[in-house]
């Protein structure tokens, strides 16, 4: 299969409809990737096929749930290479999209990506999650947060729910621990003023896996004091 084939088939086997300019976006977008991560660490993942699948359909996976509206405000919350918010941006072009990292290098790759592929609506912000997390131009301002699987749910939501405003999602994609993980997080959740709406079990087509996704809706308020200062949280998660 061609990876034109591979998106648009993928897509619609999770429910997506995908035309050609925004599956020209993603392959102009793998090969970004594949250039830049000769000379830094972006992924492990280069093969085409293995791009197309395990960081574009499965970012896209997202959007199956019907969180994520067109002109959704998103922040993607230790984006590193990009996923999934730009995937979400290409396929949703109305979409306000602020992808946050700790790498001034990484924000510079993010930068060309959307630059190549004339990407606007999108904010790059270099910091730290706990750091940014406090200011009040970022702070409860989002519909939308996401993040792939880049710590624990306890240590993401703490991350990740001081961004959201009251109303709002926290998406997070997670792997084969999730029941633990959302069993040792009652307690953050509730704390940072969150409440699980629901875990659901998606596969990715092609591919022997699935990803849980797990939604948690905003539902008052994220005290004052967090985040607390950066480390502390993976340091010393909530339980």
């Amino acid at each position: 299969m061609t990876n034109e084939q591979i998106l648009k088939e993928g897509c619609e086997k999770l429910g997506l409809s995908i035309d050609d300019n925004r599956i020209n976006k993603l392959i102009k977008y793998k090969d970004i990737l594949v250039e830049w991560n000769k000379f830094m660490n972006l992924t492990g993942i280069t093969e085409d096929r293995e791009v197309m699948i395990k960081h574009f359909l499965d970012s896209l996976s997202c959007l199956s749930l019907d969180y994520i509206k067109k002109d959704s405000s998103v922040i993607d919350v230790g984006t590193g290479a990009g996923f999934p918010g730009i995937p979400i941006r290409i396929y949703h072009d109305e979409v306000k999209l602020t992808l946050l990292d700790s790498l001034n290098k990484r924000i510079k790759f993010l930068q060309e990506v959307c630059t190549q592929n004339n990407l606007d609506n999108v904010d790059f912000v270099h910091g730290r999650a706990e750091d940014i997390g406090k200011k009040k131009e970022y702070r409860e301002k989002y519909d939308i947060a996401v993040a792939r699987a880049v710590a624990r749910l306890n240590v993401l939501c703490e991350y990740c729910l001081p961004f959201v405003k009251v109303g709002g999602y926290f998406i997070c994609q997670k792997g084969p621990t999730i029941n633990e993980e959302l069993e040792e997080g009652k307690k953050a959740i509730s704390i940072l003023g969150g409440e699980l709406v629901e875990k659901v079990d998606i596969h990715i087509p092609y591919t022997d896996l699935s990803h849980n996704v797990v939604v948690i809706r905003k539902v008052k308020n994220t005290p004052n004091k967090y985040p607390r200062k950066a480390g502390t949280p993976n340091k010393n998660p909530l339980i």
